[in-house]
C-alpha cells in the first residue's frame, strides 16, 4: 500500500509539474547597422548553380535583420540557475524530425538547432550533385554525398553541441550551423526577432542567446505560472 501511495505521489507530482509548465517569451532586436551582406560571386563559376540564378547572385546571411532592427537567427536557450547546461532533459528520440535543405545552392536554412537523439533530415532539392560533411568537435564527423533528387540523409547527434558546422565541399560556399542541446528548452527567433521556449518547469534559470557573429548575452529569469519573458538586444559597434 505504502508502494502504492508513493508511486501515485510521484505520478501527481509530474502531473502538476506539467500542467505548471509556461512560455519563456522575447524578441531580439539589433541597434546599430550590421556590416553588408556580400555577393555569392563564386556560384558564377559553377554552370549548374549559376543556372539557377539568371538575374542578381544571393548575398550572405549573416545578419538577417528586419526594418525595425528584429533579428533573427539568435540561438536562446536555458541554462540552469548557476548558468550550467540543463542535460538529461532530452526528448529528442520522439520528437518530430527537423528538416535542413540544400536549394539554390544554398543550405536553408542556415541556423537551426535539434535535441540530442533528434532526426535532422537533409534534402537536396537541387538538380546537381552534393556532398553534405560534418564538421564537428563533439560528435563523430560525417561526408555523405547526394545525389540530385536522392535520397534524404538522416543525421543524429548523441552529444551537446553549439554550431555544428555543415559544409558542402563539391560548393564551398555552403554552410550550415545546428546547435544541439540535451534538453527541449531552446529556440530560435525568426524574421520578426521573437522566440518562444515552451513548457518550461517553474523555477529560476539563466536565459542564453547566442548570435554566430555577435556573441552571447545571458539573463536571469523566473518561471512562474504565467511563464516569464525576457527582450535582449544586440549592438554592432
Amino acid at each position: 500500500m505504502k508502494k502504492s501511495l508513493l508511486l501515485l505521489s510521484l505520478g501527481l507530482f509530474a502531473v502538476a509539474q506539467t500542467i505548471n509548465a509556461a512560455d519563456v517569451t522575447g524578441t531580439i532586436t539589433l541597434k546599430g547597422t550590421p556590416p553588408a551582406e556580400r555577393e555569392i560571386t563564386p556560384i558564377k563559376d559553377d554552370p549548374n548553380c549559376a543556372a539557377l540564378y539568371p538575374g542578381a547572385l544571393p548575398t550572405t546571411h549573416f545578419y538577417a535583420v528586419g526594418s525595425g532592427g528584429e533579428l533573427a537567427d539568435v540561438v536562446v536557450s536555458l541554462k540552469d540557475a548557476s548558468g550550467q547546461e540543463i542535460t538529461g532533459k532530452s526528448t529528442g528520440a520522439s520528437a518530430p524530425a527537423v528538416e535542413l535543405d540544400q536549394k539554390g545552392c544554398l543550405y536553408s536554412p542556415q541556423i537551426l538547432a535539434i535535441q540530442t537523439g533528434q532526426k535532422l533530415i537533409v534534402k537536396n532539392s537541387d538538380p546537381c550533385v552534393h556532398n553534405v560533411h560534418t564538421k564537428p568537435t563533439e560528435n563523430p564527423e560525417s561526408n555523405q554525398v547526394q545525389m540530385p533528387g536522392g535520397a534524404d540523409l538522416t543525421f543524429t547527434f548523441a552529444k551537446p553541441e553549439p554550431f555544428l558546422k555543415f559544409q558542402c565541399d563539391v560548393h564551398p560556399w555552403m554552410f550550415a550551423w545546428v546547435s544541439v542541446f540535451d534538453s527541449p528548452y531552446f529556440a530560435v527567433s525568426g524574421k520578426d526577432g521573437k522566440f518562444t521556449i515552451k513548457n518550461v518547469p517553474p523555477g529560476k534559470y539563466t536565459l542564453e542567446a547566442v548570435h554566430r557573429k555577435l556573441g552571447t548575452q545571458t539573463a536571469v529569469i523566473e518561471v512562474k505560472d504565467d511563464g516569464a519573458a525576457q527582450n535582449f538586444t544586440f549592438d554592432v559597434k
